[in-house]
């Protein structure tokens, strides 16, 4: 058999199942830490239940997945986890999602795993979305779930730091109400409302339009630039305000 046709035969089974999002539906890519818990708690013994450092490592790399060849709109990032709105008329891999999965996994785990000098793994999963209203609550979705985990966090990590073991902090919690697990931070001196907003509702990030002072040779004047810069949002809204905020930037 010749190599042509050979190449032919069997690039039908690597690309038989390639299944592709259709133009028109939105793109949202979310990357979760593989086996995160053990590594930030274990191995690399980070604060609980947040810690600067290991805020500061998603921020990085949710940059980098933004300046990895693909046009993101906006990324987001809470806990071990990372979504990335892709810009609606984005074709790069003829939007491909093994390819899309693959490459933003395999970028997300390279450059984590460099920064932290050691191996962090990162799955992906693309979400089809119909319409921007879907896009407007898939972030609502996360941006609710940061608050609840923090609350969660906060409170299981104190019951943890009065001696309690894992299943018995973890007892404890269960059937608790909002306002009784607001009471045991009180309790234990935390006032959940004013802890940083980071922590309960997750970071954004995307472009900002600046200008940045230029010159024109041919006029030979100073002239302002436009250009576009990523901004660090750690302070974002949260309910129907960052519902309005996500309907702004689509």
């Amino acid at each position: 058999m010749k190599f042509d046709e050979l190449d032919s035969r069997m690039r039908i089974f690597e690309t038989a199942h390639d299944y592709c999002v259709l133009p028109g539906i939105y793109i949202v890519a979310r990357l979760d830490g593989r086996g995160f818990t053990r590594l930030t708690k274990e191995v690399h013994q980070f604060e609980a239940p947040f810690d600067i450092r290991f805020r500061d490592l998603m921020v990085e790399t949710v940059e980098h997945l933004m300046n990895c060849g693909i046009e993101i709109t906006y990324g987001y990032t809470q806990s071990d986890e990372i979504s990335l709105l892709f810009a609606y008329h984005e074709t790069t891999f003829g939007r491909k999602l093994r390819k899309l999965n693959s490459v933003l996994a395999s970028e997300a785990s390279a450059k984590f795993s460099l920064m932290l000098g050691s191996l962090g793994c990162f799955d992906c999963r693309i979400s089809q979305l119909p319409n921007s209203a879907e896009v407007v609550n898939y972030f609502r979705w996360r941006n609710e779930d940061a608050h609840r985990n923090a609350l969660n966090a906060h409170c299981y990590w104190c019951l943890r730091r009065d001696g309690k073991n894992a299943t018995q902090a973890t007892s404890m919690m269960k059937g608790l109400s909002v306002a009784e697990k607001n009471e045991l931070l009180f309790q234990h001196g935390i006032n959940f409302n004013q802890l940083p907003n980071w922590q309960k509702r997750g970071i954004g990030i995307y472009w900002e339009a600046y200008e940045k002072p230029g010159f024109n040779p041919i006029k030979g004047e100073l002239v302002p630039a436009l250009r576009r810069r990523i901004k660090r949002d750690f302070e974002l809204p949260m309910k129907d305000e960052y519902s309005q905020f996500i309907a702004a930037l689509i």
